[in-house]
C-alpha cells in the first residue's frame, strides 16, 4: 500500500519517522465503437472487432474472490498494526528510547515486502496462483506469531520480515489471482475489491488498538490476531480453483474445462476456452524469465507497469496520511484516532466508488480523474499553508484539501494500478511483470519514506506539496499518452491488442 499505495497503505501504517506507508509505454487512442485500435512497438496500427457480447454467467466467483481478499486484509493490517502498537511494544521490548530499533521493527516489514513481492511471481509461475497462496500463509502466520510472542526485539524484527515477506507476496498474487478468474464484465469491480479489502485491513488494525490505553500488553493479541486470517487463507485456498489461464498454460486442458465450469457456468465453456486458446500463440514458447521482461517485446508495457506505481509513491500519499493529525488539530479536531478515522473513512468510501465506476467509467479515465483531483488538492494544500489571504480558512482548507486528496486517491490512483496491470501484461509474463512492478511500488515506497523528512526539513512542506501537484499533473501526461482502456475487454483479446509481431 499504500496501498498502497498504496498506497495509502502504506503510509497508514508506518508513519515518516518508520519509511512511510500506503500498477507500457504503448499509445493508445481512445476505443472506436466497432474496433480497437492497438499501437505496437513497431508502429504498426491493427484494428480488432471487438468480442460477441458474452452468454450471462451461472458459475460462482465471489466466494473464491473473498478468500483471495484475505491476503488484501492481512496486507492492510500488517502496515497498520504497528502504528498504535509501536510506543507499547517499545516500552515492553525494552527499546522505548531507540528510535533506530523503533525504526528497524517498522521498515523491517517494506524490506521483507519487497523480497516477497518479487518471489510471488516466480512462485505463481511454478506452483500455481492456489497453491502459491497456500505458501503465502506460512510467512504470515509465523511472522505474526512471533511478532506476538516477542521476548526481544530480534524477535519481534525476524517476525515483522516474515510478515512482510508475506505481505509482499500476496501484494502481487491478490490482483493477479482475482483477474485471471474474474469475468470479463465485472472483472473491474471485483478487481478493485482487493484495494477496498486493503483499506479495511488498515481500519481493522487501527480499531484493534482501541484497547491499549486500558491495557498496555495489548498489543500482543494485536499481533496475534493476524494469525486467524492467515490460517484461513491457506484453507480457503485449499478448496478454491486454480486459475484457468495458468492451467490452460501447463497443458492441463481438461482441468480448466472443470475450472471453468466452475467460475463462469458451463454454457461459457466453449466461449473462454475458445478465448484462451485463440491467444495461447505464445503458450508454446518457454516460460518467460526475469531477463524476458526487459526484451523489446515486452518492456513497453513493463515500463507502464512500474511507471504507475511510481508515480503512486511520488504523488505524495504518505505525506498527507503523515500530516494528517497537525492538518486537523489546527481545524480543532485534536484526537489522532478521529483524525486517522476520518482519512481511512475516506478512502474507505472512495475505494468503495471507483469499484462501482469500474466497469463503467474506465480504467483509464479514473486514473485521470484521479491524479487530476489529487493535483488540485495538492495545490489547496500549499496555498493553505503560505498564503495570507487564506489564513483567516487556513484549518478548514487543510483538512478539506487532505479528505479530498484521500478521495481523489481512492478513486484511481490507489486501487486501479494493481488492477490494471495483470490485465496489460501478457499471460506468458503476467506474474513475473507483476511481481516487478510490486517491487517497484515497495522499493519507491521504502526510498521516499527515508528520504521525505529530510526534504521537508530544507524545503519546507508548502514547496513539497506544491511538487507532488506537479508530479500528479506529470502523471495526467504520461497516463493519457501511454495508458490503455482495458473496460470491457477479455485478458486475451487485450493480449492480442498489445502483442507485439515476433
Amino acid at each position: 500500500m499504500t496501498d498502497k499505495a498504496t498506497v495509502l497503505t502504506s503510509a497508514m501504517g508506518a508513519k515518516l519517522a518508520r519509511p512511510g506507508i500506503g500498477f507500457d509505454g504503448i499509445s493508445m487512442n481512445s476505443l472506436k465503437p466497432r474496433s480497437l485500435r492497438a499501437q505496437a512497438s513497431d508502429g504498426d496500427m491493427e484494428n480488432l472487432v471487438p468480442p460477441t457480447p458474452q452468454v450471462k454467467s451461472s458459475g460462482t466467483v465471489l466466494p473464491y474472490v473473498g478468500v483471495a481478499c484475505l491476503g488484501a486484509i492481512l496486507f492492510g493490517y500488517h502496515l497498520g498494526v504497528v502504528n498504535g502498537a509501536l510506543e507499547y511494544l517499545s516500552k515492553d521490548l525494552g527499546i522505548a528510547e531507540n528510535v533506530g530499533l523503533k525504526g528497524w521493527v517498522v521498515s523491517t516489514l517494506l524490506a521483507g515486502a519487497t523480497v516477497g513481492s518479487f518471489t510471488g511471481g516466480t512462485l505463481a509461475d511454478k506452483f500455481g496462483r492456489a497453491r502459491t497462496f497456500q505458501l503465502d500463509a506460512i510467512p504470515l502466520t509465523i511472522g505474526a506469531f512471533l511478532c506476538a510472542t516477542a521476548q526481544s526485539v530480534e524477535q519481534m524484527i525476524i517476525g515483522r520480515l516474515l510478515a512482510g515477506i508475506g505481505i509482499g507476496i500476496s501484494s502481487a498474487i491478490v490482483p493477479l489471482y482475482i483477474s485471471e478468474i474474474s469475468p470479463t464484465e465485472i472483472r473491474g469491480a471485483l478487481g478493485s475489491v482487493n484495494q477496498l479489502f486493503i483499506c479495511l485491513g488498515i481500519l481493522g488494525a487501527l480499531v484493534a488498538g482501541l484497547p491499549l490505553s486500558a491495557n498496555p500488553l495489548w498489543w500482543r493479541t494485536m499481533f496475534g490476531i493476524a494469525i486467524v486470517p492467515s490460517v484461513l487463507l491457506a484453507l480457503g485456498m485449499a478448496v478454491s480453483p486454480e486459475s484457468p489461464r495458468w492451467l490452460l498454460q501447463q497443458g492441463k486442458t481438461s482441468q480448466a474445462e472443470k475450472v471453468i465450469k466452475t467460475l463462469y457456468g458451463k454454457e461459457r465453456v466453449t466461449e473462454v476456452m475458445h478465448d484462451l486458446t485463440s491467444a495461447s500463440h505464445g503458450s508454446t514458447e518457454p516460460e518467460a524469465g526475469w531477463f524476458d521482461l526487459f526484451s523489446s517485446r515486452y518492456w513497453k508495457v513493463v515500463s507502464v507497469g512500474a511507471a504507475l506505481f511510481l508515480f503512486q509513491q511520488l504523488a505524495g500519499i504518505n505525506a498527507v496520511v503523515y500530516y494528517s493529525s497537525s492538518v486537523f488539530r489546527s481545524a480543532g479536531i485534536t484526537s489522532d484516532v478521529a483524525a486517522s478515522a476520518l482519512v481511512g473513512a475516506a478512502n474507505v468510501f472512495g475505494t468503495a466508488v471507483a469499484s462501482s465506476l469500474m466497469d463503467r467509467q474506465g480504467r483509464k479515465s479514473l486514473l485521470l480523474i484521479s491524479f487530476g483531483g489529487m493535483a488540485a488538492s495538492m495545490l489547496l494544500l500549499a496555498l493553505s499553508f503560505t498564503w495570507s489571504v487564506l489564513a483567516p480558512y487556513s484549518g478548514t482548507l487543510a483538512v478539506a484539501g487532505t479528505v479530498l486528496y484521500v478521495l481523489s486517491f481512492s478513486l484511481g490512483a490507489g486501487p486501479v494500478p494493481a488492477l490494471l496491470l495483470p490485465e496489460i501484461f501478457a499471460s506468458r509474463i503476467r506474474a513475473k511483470a507483476v511481481s516487478l512492478s510490486l517491487g517497484m511500488h515497495w522499493i519507491s515506497n521504502f526510498v521516499i519514506g527515508l528520504y521525505f523528512l529530510s526534504f521537508v526539513t530544507k524545503f519546507g512542506i508548502s514547496s513539497v506539496y506544491l511538487g507532488f501537484s506537479a508530479v500528479c499533473l506529470l502523471a495526467v501526461l504520461y497516463i493519457a499518452g501511454n495508458v490503455v482502456e482495458t473496460k470491457g475487454r477479455s485478458l486475451e483479446d487485450i493480449e492480442r491488442a498489445l502483442s507485439v509481431p515476433t
